[in-house]
């Protein structure tokens, strides 16, 4: 199986996702928002939505797209801009409709699943960091001269996707476990909402100041 890296190579691999796994982000920030907001499923199928921007992200990196985007600075300038303002619009939403009001059972706007989903995918396929991040880190576990490059750049962007997900399920469990007792103070609940917002803000104003190179 010519896409399979050496065994070496996927052991660096696997340590290496395992530590970048338990770096928070903001997709990781999303589907904890939403798994206090509104239950486990709704953690899941954020996460599977951020999931699924990173294997588009994957298949761009392994055919050169990404490379592309990266070095040309409108594209670079238009993704970053588009990417915080998205953010930014996830802090409003923390505080318009944050988890302490659905305790109240007023004010609420659940979102379905499918919206859950889109989010999720929005929030890593409009980060130009996730680009800068994939053309940097595959690479260095392919060889440039490995005519199998691309299979095998595919394969480690969908283990990289595989294990980060498995983290991802462990903590979702674990934060539903706390959420009913959380709600039943909305005092925490709106400060939770307030933390997000400020987490989301942050990673906003940290992606304006990312750079192309």
């Amino acid at each position: 199986m010519e896409f399979l890296p050496a065994l070496p190579v996927l052991i660096s691999f696997t340590v290496a996702t395992l530590v970048l796994s338990v770096t928070p982000g903001p997709d990781m920030t999303l589907y904890l928002a939403r798994s206090l907001s509104q239950g486990r499923m709704a953690g899941f199928v954020t996460m599977i939505g951020a999931c699924s921007g990173v294997v588009i992200h994957t298949l761009l990196a392994a055919f050169g797209v990404s490379a592309l985007l990266a070095v040309s600075t409108t594209g670079f300038l238009v993704l970053k801009i588009i990417g915080a303002l998205y953010l930014l619009w996830l802090a409003i939403e923390a505080i318009r409709n944050g988890s302490a009001l659905n305790t109240q059972g007023k004010g609420t706007r659940k979102l379905s699943l499918f919206q859950n989903w889109l989010t999720g995918v929005g929030v890593n396929l409009l980060n130009p960091k996730i680009v800068l991040f994939f053309i940097t880190f595959l690479p260095q576990f392919v060889s440039p001269g490995d005519p199998d490059a691309t299979q095998k750049m595919v394969f480690l962007g969908l283990y990289f996707i595989a294990l980060a997900a498995a983290f991802a399920s462990i903590v979702i469990l674990l934060v539903d476990r706390l959420s009913e007792a959380l709600r039943s103070n909305p005092r925490i609940m709106r400060t939770i909402d307030w933390l997000f917002a400020g987490v989301f803000s942050a990673f906003a104003v940290r992606l304006l100041l990312a750079e192309s190179k």
